[in-house]
């Protein structure tokens, strides 16, 4: 049986780790790597590292924090933040991220998923997807750190991302990010069954009942921010209570 896995989540800003709600009202919480050697010493199976304010500042992710980073980390390092190019994506590789994730860049010009593809791998190759629920139904998808609503419908461009070349899917939901009311679980659903990649879910969790019921409706990994900064739990924990749980999870 594949293993679930953990994955605590730092958006970065200034070199900080910051935290909100449906992308708004960041709040200081705390020194990035400080807070991923925590989290892998408590058994964090990956890390996310998110430069939030990156594409709006239109450059690339912090490599001094990724650098940072990986000079403490043995767990995998995903990136994102202002990736434009297969350059842009090297340079992070170079610096010390096993995987790279693109959200505006491919939406503006999704052959950049192919370019990636080819040469760095699937494996490298993350798609992240910031989908809100539309008026008419369904989810749109968010860009420009979730400030600008696009016509893109999140299932069918997750779909389109698989036949690009991405790998993995990092699938937030906008509006549960942050309100620590669990995860948009129909959205997880839908996109857990539309295709065959490993389904990262992300937004609203707050518990270990919110991760499992990701993980039961078709999530790979469940990804965390608030509940591991605030320090409600630590990663061991939330560990603990999904092995209780019945869910198969890296010891």
């Amino acid at each position: 049986m594949l293993t679930s896995r953990l994955i605590p989540c730092l958006d970065i800003r200034g070199g900080r780790v910051v935290k909100g709600v449906k992308f708004q009202n960041l709040r200081d919480a705390g020194d990035p790597v400080t807070q991923a050697a925590r989290y892998e010493a408590e058994g964090a199976d990956e890390l996310v590292v998110l430069d939030v304010s990156a594409t709006l500042e239109e450059r690339m992710a912090a490599l001094d924090v990724v650098a940072a980073l990986r000079t403490r980390l043995r767990i995998p390092l995903t990136v994102g933040g202002g990736v434009r190019s297969t350059d842009d994506a090297r340079t992070l590789l170079e610096a010390g991220a096993d995987k790279v994730a693109v959200n505006s860049a491919a939406v503006d010009r999704p052959e950049l998923l192919r370019e990636l593809s080819t040469d760095f791998g699937r494996q490298c190759t993350v798609i992240a997807v910031d989908a809100a629920r539309a008026p008419e139904g369904g989810w749109s998808v968010m860009v420009r750190g979730g400030r600008v609503r696009t016509e893109r419908r999140a299932i069918s461009w997750i779909r389109e991302a698989e036949g690009l070349g991405a790998g993995e899917v990092l699938l937030t939901s906008w509006d549960r990010d942050g309100t620590r009311s669990g995860y948009d679980l129909e959205l997880l659903a839908e996109a857990s069954q539309a295709v065959r990649l490993p389904v990262i879910a992300s937004g609203g969790a707050s518990s270990p009942e919110h991760m499992a019921q990701a993980l039961s409706v078709g999530a790979s990994a469940v990804l965390a921010a608030s509940i591991f900064h605030d320090n409600d739990m630590t990663c061991g924990q939330v560990k603990d209570a999904l092995r209780e749980s019945g869910i198969e999870v890296r010891t």
